[in-house]
């Protein structure tokens, strides 16, 4: 999978406007332009093939593929977990410099996290994931995911689950939107109670029709 970035001159555009974005009117965005066909919860199937990237990424950090939440209910959102959440997808936008796998490590794919600050959208997604694991939120809801972008584009992206949907975290956006809000297709994403395992998410077609496989 080729990973996405974006040109660093446009992660601070429109940040003082996102940051101020109110918390009901977020969670109320799916009600206003999603389809009565969909789920403001992505629906998955079974287990499915791991990333090469995250695959070698486990054998680094076997810790990291082992753990197995106990609780997996989704994470009960209020205005302060939003704002932590927005904050943090914004924050790791902007201190993270784009670079490709092989500008940065001379190789396609090779995630890690951005310790250097630098890295492509698996780092992006990578870091969100340990700063809001940090200030508490379960891993269970806490889920990488890969998506395809409308020109085919292989990319990576955090799914928050909460009580009232599930909510992207992207590098390409410090938007955090509804997944049923996105353009992208939607092809698979870590389990929620093991973080070694992936599985397939289940899309609807009218909510992909526009997008190219």
């Amino acid at each position: 999978m080729f990973c996405v970035v974006r040109p660093a001159n446009l992660l601070s555009a429109g940040k003082s406007i996102l940051l101020a974005l109110s918390f009901t009117a977020a969670l109320l965005g799916y009600d206003s332009g999603a389809s009565a066909a969909s789920s403001p919860f992505m629906p998955t199937g079974s287990v499915t093939s791991q990333p090469i990237g995250h695959y070698e990424f486990c054998k680094r950090r076997p810790d990291e593929c082992s753990i197995h939440p106990s609780d997996l209910r989704p994470l009960a959102i209020n205005k302060k977990l939003w704002d932590e959440i927005v904050a943090v997808n914004t924050s790791v936008n902007e201190w993270v410099k784009p670079v490709s796998d092989l500008d940065h490590y001379g190789v396609v794919q090779y995630w890690n996290y951005p310790d250097d600050g630098m890295g492509n959208c698996e780092h992006y997604a990578l870091e969100k994931r340990r700063e809001l694991m940090e200030k508490g939120i379960s891993l269970a809801d806490l889920l990488i995911t890969v998506v395809r972008l409308p020109d085919g584009e292989g990319h990576a992206v955090v799914t928050v689950r909460t009580d009232r949907g599930d909510f992207i975290l992207d590098n390409l956006t410090d938007q955090v939107k509804n997944w049923t809000q996105t353009p992208y297709h939607y092809l698979k994403r870590q389990a929620t109670d093991d973080t070694g395992l992936w599985v397939d998410i289940i899309q609807k077609p009218t909510v992909v029709a526009a997008v190219a496989n």
